[in-house]
């Protein structure tokens, strides 16, 4: 127990803040002034770790372009954000369902009504994503401020045995996490603005993290054209409008009946009523040439060659 609680009082996530230590004193606006300006230290601790969210956005991309799924893993906050990315997949990039996971220690129970202690069993992690068969396919990346969770770790040792790939993502540096990751990050974010209470700076910056690894993987892998979202799914009014107004975006010559028409023809796909408006051809022809290109549109509209790193040149570059 004195080790536990050793250990627990060296993380830097559970220090207590001299900045905040008033917090209860202060009148409302100041409170609010005060927390936001801890807030402003996010970004920083983000970018301080771009090398290693870079490295495992590559390391994602190579294993989905083999067919491969990723798997986020979490207990508490950091499990119902990792839920959180994983659902908002499919709808923003046409992800099919099942390709990006999100699990949390409790169950699906969990992501309404806090099972706390879920997170000190690491066969529960173990059970959990034995039920999905992960192999060396797979992208298993593990989600805690402390980088001690032990739902967490059982998780990393799991994958590690199945031959998957590891990730964490973390809030504080050297953390056990790591020992079993191919790639860590550790985005140090300091102690909270209320002590210990870790889904304020830790969790805003997991959010961070979590929105450039799945951001970042779908525009390696051709789902975004420029910084359009062209492979989403137009499920609601909204969407639908937001896909007709993307594609004479991409196009400005064409009309909003043509605009139109093709999206009904491509199902509701911007990227295919793209191909079908920009080369006069039909969805059969388009789908020919967006195999042919690896589902990138920049080499269909606008003639670009990929290079190995998956970036998109001119050709007199």
């Amino acid at each position: 127990m004195e080790q536990l609680e050793t250990q627990i009082a060296q993380l830097t996530t559970e220090a207590v803040n001299p900045a905040t230590i008033q917090l209860d004193r202060l009148p409302t606006l100041d409170m609010v002034r005060l927390i936001n300006d801890q807030n402003r230290t996010i970004a920083d601790a983000v970018d301080a770790v771009a090398p290693a969210i870079a490295q495992a956005i590559d390391l994602i991309v190579g294993h989905m372009q083999q067919g491969g799924r990723l798997f986020y893993v979490g207990a508490g906050t950091s499990g119902r954000l990792g839920i959180l990315d994983a659902s908002e997949c499919p709808p923003t990039f046409s992800v099919p369902f099942g390709r990006v996971i999100g699990l949390i220690a409790g169950g699906d129970a969990a992501i309404r009504k806090a099972v706390e202690n879920a997170e000190d069993d690491p066969q529960l992690a173990q059970a959990q994503l034995a039920a999905y068969d992960v192999t060396h396919h797979d992208v298993v990346c593990a989600i805690a401020a402390s980088g001690r969770t032990p739902y967490c770790m059982g998780a990393l040792q799991a994958a590690r045995r199945w031959g998957a790939a590891t990730l964490c993502v973390t809030n504080n540096k050297n953390s056990k996490l790591a020992q079993y990751s191919d790639i860590a990050i550790e985005a140090e974010v300091g102690p909270e603005a209320l002590s210990g209470s870790t889904r304020l700076k830790a969790g805003t910056a997991q959010k961070m993290v979590l929105n450039l690894l799945s951001t970042g993987a779908m525009v390696r892998m051709g789902k975004v054209y420029r910084n359009w979202m062209v492979d989403l799914t137009a499920s609601n009014e909204k969407l639908v409008q937001r896909s007709r107004s993307m594609l004479r975006q991409i196009l400005p010559k064409v009309t909003q009946e043509q605009a139109a028409a093709a999206l009904q023809q491509a199902n509701g796909s911007v990227k295919l009523a793209a191909v079908m408006l920009a080369k006069g051809v039909g969805s059969t022809q388009a789908e020919k040439l967006l195999r042919k290109s690896g589902g990138f549109l920049r080499p269909i509209l606008e003639g670009e060659d990929k290079d190995d790193a998956g970036i998109k040149r001119t050709d007199d570059r």
